[in-house]
């Protein structure tokens, strides 16, 4: 992702950075490919790359090719190094962040320590660069993930106690509530929560140290390096931790996934905001018009909150395809092609946890719409078969017979469901060779619009009770899953100061 504000780099050659070719890249190569990928590294990686640059120092330190004094004197140029600084540099560097980060604290020195830089690829510093940028973004989006879950079960919170129509197949079904139903949405953050824990573990592991493909001469401390960089271990095998970029590849999964269930949430809200339904309204400032139809009220943020989640699968989509058929091995297809498009993956989830979190927050139940609509439904049929059975005593299929028999008949006579006929359903029972005695009391029990919602009572059921116990658990899990993200940053944090410590300490400069 270019940033305008990054000066452009200046031109150069490859002098002093390789025998093997005598120029630098051509004009069309360095504004098509080189420098919008510097652009996007100075703006996003550099942080990165500098403290990876002073976890070698230690290292060099440690294995004894460094003393304090070379330790403390790239240390001090590191830490002046800007984005502009970079920009500056990277034109007779071949427009590579990493060789510019070499030529600028080179050409600062008074003399090059020998051994600095010995023994080091660029492939593993990239691939940790990278993930570290990616780390800090997947913080990002699962502390957005629980915002976002946070607002949904503050409005599920609010309906627990109301009463709308439940659809299966496009038709209304049963009795549910809007508490019910968005704390379904709660479940489904939570459970993509749960599974960012894995990409998590994925994206915890350092690939520092992994040389080129085939590891490092020098015995490097790989596990040392990667507490320091705030890796909780290693990914061991040399040749994926350079050919691999899992922690993208899974996180953009697991936003695909996401984003089509998202989209099924979004597409309800949009028929319930319908004429024809008019169960839910937003505020003037969450709302669109007509240019022609003065009538119109519409929803306009709902299309675009589902046409972005889209973007999250053809996301998937981008980096899946560019890494497929590949070699299995570093190379700049997997590493930058194949991942540019990761970035605006992490960028649209963002925005669509903002936008539809908004419209959460905003969101107007209306109460009467939502009632009438249930009420002019004949939803109670399943609970009237069920009475029947365990009340009457018919079989559960002949139930089901007479349940479906007697709405039939209801809805051809013109009555409501509020409007019980005891004598259609004796005398519809009686044709299956039944009885009850209390057809009215059974009928105005099953057809009841708040008994639709008591009539449940198995855990996890649109009972009032039940969805309160499931909001209960649910906010519990969300504190939790904040802690643990929380903690995540924070380790992260730590381990950066801990390394500028160390550099000041005896292992480093002061020494």
């Amino acid at each position: 992702m270019p940033n305008d504000d990054v000066p452009a780099p200046r031109s150069g050659d490859a002098g002093g950075l390789t025998g093997r070719i005598a120029s630098g890249p051509d004009a069309l190569l360095r504004d098509e490919v080189l420098e919008p990928q510097l652009r996007f590294e100075i703006e996003a990686l550099l942080p990165g790359y500098i403290q990876l640059e002073k976890v070698l120092l230690l290292e060099y330190r440690r294995l004894g090719l460094l003393d304090g004094a070379q330790l403390g004197a790239v240390a001090t140029l590191l830490d002046q190094v800007t984005p502009d600084a970079v920009a500056e540099e990277a034109g007779e560097s071949m427009s590579d962040i990493a060789f510019t980060l070499e030529r600028y604290v080179s050409r600062r020195l008074a003399e090059v320590p020998p051994a600095w830089h010995v023994d080091r690829s660029r492939n593993d510093l990239q691939a940790t660069a990278q993930l570290m940028y990616g780390r800090g973004r997947l913080l990002d989006s699962a502390e957005a993930l629980v915002a976002f879950g946070r607002t949904a079960h503050r409005l599920a919170s609010r309906g627990v106690d109301l009463a709308m129509p439940g659809y299966t197949h496009m038709q209304p079904a049963q009795v549910i509530s809007p508490g019910f139903y968005f704390a379904g949405l709660c479940d489904q953050v939570l459970h993509t929560l749960e599974r960012m824990e894995a990409v998590h573990r994925t994206a915890d592991a350092s690939p520092m140290g992994a040389g080129a493909m085939a590891g490092q001469e020098l015995p490097w401390d790989r596990s040392r390096m990667a507490g320091l960089l705030g890796f909780s271990h290693v990914r061991t095998h040399a040749l994926r931790a350079v050919a691999q970029r899992d922690w993208a590849l899974e996180a953009c999964a697991e936003f695909s996934l996401l984003g089509v269930a998202l989209s099924r949430f979004v597409t309800d809200l949009m028929t319930w905001g319908g004429a024809g339904y008019g169960f839910i309204d937003l505020p003037d400032q969450w709302s669109g018009i007509s240019s022609a139809m003065p009538q119109k009220k519409n929803f306009p943020v709902l299309e675009r909150v589902r046409a972005r989640t889209a973007h999250l699968s053809a996301a998937y989509t981008d980096i899946s395809t560019g890494q497929r058929n590949t070699p299995y091995s570093n190379s700049v297809e997997v590493s930058k092609e194949a991942n540019s498009g990761v970035p605006a993956a992490f960028d649209a989830l963002g925005s669509v946890l903002r936008l539809f979190g908004a419209v959460l927050e905003n969101l107007e139940f209306r109460e009467d719409r939502m009632r009438d609509a249930c009420a002019a439904e004949y939803l109670g049929g399943f609970t009237l078969a069920n009475l029947l059975t365990l009340r009457a005593a018919v079989p559960w299929r002949t139930a089901q017979v007479v349940a479906g028999r007697y709405i039939v008949r209801a809805v051809e006579a013109g009555l409501p469901p509020a409007e019980p006929d005891g004598g259609l359903l004796e005398a519809l029972l009686a044709e299956e060779g039944h009885r009850t005695g209390e057809a009215v009391a059974l009928l105005t029990e099953a057809m009841s619009v708040p008994g639709g919602l008591t009539a449940k009572s198995s855990d996890g059921s649109t009972h009032p009770d039940a969805v309160r116990a499931l909001l209960a658990e649910q906010s519990s899990a969300f504190d939790e899953a904040a802690e643990r993200w929380q903690t995540r940053r924070k380790g992260i944090e730590e381990a950066a100061a801990g390394l500028d410590r160390l550099l000041d300490g005896p292992e480093g400069r002061r020494s």
